[in-house]
């Protein structure tokens, strides 16, 4: 897969998929710009080119049509204000404007299309959009990890009709450091899973259990483990129709020589609120109407010791319902402990991405990722199709 730097971009149009779907408060100001300034090292190397860039992005879920409430203005401003320079915002992603406004660009000159997704032919990976797209471009990069996973026009089928397609640089580190973590990773390596559904990341587990030395799994999805182990967890969140494959999957493990961390202990509440009440219990004595809602004291310490000898560390998924501040401390005990290890130590994006930087430790993760979605199918073995899509265009 080439990147931007291996071709002749000088005085070139150059379109760059970015991912600029960003939060947004009511006043429409971009409230978490993480996702901007993860695309700014691609656009300063296509501007110091003496490129003219044009950047493409969805914003929410229009439904195909124009909408106001999800135009791109707002991340407009909020790039003019990390760039230093104008950037102007086309009305639209493709026909007569955004046609005359690529041509009358200079070097230099960065434009932002319009919502991607005010257009069907987006979702739907239409070659007629694509090629509209691909007409005001002399390259294309892919810069948009968080969606590769996703067969869109502006992924995938404009590899088929821009002169020239390669992958920016945030596309390209993704990539690199999941194959540090997964393809060649120094050992033992360690993945620790949580989030709310076992279904979420079936898949995932049963590809990695392939790879790893160590699987530790928190969350709500945990519950399913448990109660595979024969554990009561009262009105806890449980797959029932997915026991036997939790007890099918342990299984495997064992035989394997994979060892399989589950909780200990667990934060119980009588009711999902902050205003519940709470009690820490061995998972073992789950009070019969509560639920469990975060991983306890002894847990952490169970799997911080399990992760203490790891040389590469995968993390996806939080280890309870950490938005609420009295089920938070398992996820964020994590958070420290790998922050405090001395591994390859990288995070799924996502919710866990979010509750890295609840803390002021982000800076000590090796790499965190910014595509949950996407970083969880490369986790299942999948190949990304905006991945795909450039290899196919270099054969």
């Amino acid at each position: 897969m080439k990147t931007i730097k291996d071709i002749p971009l000088t005085g070139k149009k150059v379109l760059i998929r970015v991912d600029f779907n960003v939060p947004l408060d009511q006043d429409r100001n971009v409230t978490d710009d993480t996702r901007v300034k993860g695309s700014l090292p691609t656009i300063d190397y296509a501007l110091k080119q003496g490129c003219k860039v044009i950047l493409a992005s969805h914003l929410g879920r229009p439904d195909g049509k124009p909408d106001k409430k999800y135009s791109l203005a707002p991340a407009a401003r909020c790039l003019e204000t990390h760039l230093g320079r104008p950037v102007k915002l086309a009305p639209d992603c493709i026909g007569p404007e955004a046609v005359a406004m690529a041509d009358r660009m200079n070097a230099g000159d960065v434009i932002l299309l319009e919502n991607l997704r005010f257009h069907p032919g987006e979702e739907k990976n239409a070659d007629d959009f694509a090629e509209q797209l691909a007409s005001l471009c002399d390259v294309y990069v892919n810069d948009a990890f968080a969606v590769s996973h996703r067969d869109n026009a502006s992924v995938s089928a404009i590899t088929r009709f821009a002169p020239r397609s390669v992958a920016g640089f945030l596309l390209d580190k993704e990539i690199d450091y999941f194959n540090q973590a997964m393809t060649h990773p120094q050992r033992p390596l360690a993945v620790v899973l949580g989030g709310a559904k076992v279904s979420g990341k079936l898949a995932a587990i049963e590809n990695i259990l392939l790879r790893v030395d160590k699987i530790i799994i928190g969350g709500a999805m945990a519950n399913t483990f448990l109660a595979a182990g024969g554990f009561a967890m009262g009105k806890s969140k449980i797959e029932a129709d997915l026991i036997g494959t939790a007890g099918d999957i342990m299984t495997k493990a064992a035989d394997r020589g994979v060892r399989f961390y589950l909780p200990v202990d667990v934060v119980a509440a009588d009711r999902f609120a902050e205003d519940a009440r709470l009690k820490t219990v061995p998972v073992g004595e789950m009070p019969e109407d509560w639920m469990a809602l975060d991983i306890g004291p002894a847990s952490v310490l169970l799997f911080k010791e399990a992760i203490a000898d790891a040389r590469t560390i995968v993390w996806n998924g939080p280890m309870g319902a950490f938005e609420m501040p009295p089920f938070s401390q398992g996820t964020l005990a994590m958070v420290d402990a790998l922050a405090e290890s001395n591994a390859l130590t990288i995070v799924g994006g996502g919710d866990t991405d979010v509750a890295v930087h609840m803390t002021d430790k982000a800076e000590k993760i090796t790499y965190i990722s910014t595509g949950g979605g996407a970083f969880l199918e490369l986790l299942e073995g999948k190949k990304l199709p905006g991945v795909v899509a450039l290899e196919q265009t270099e054969k």
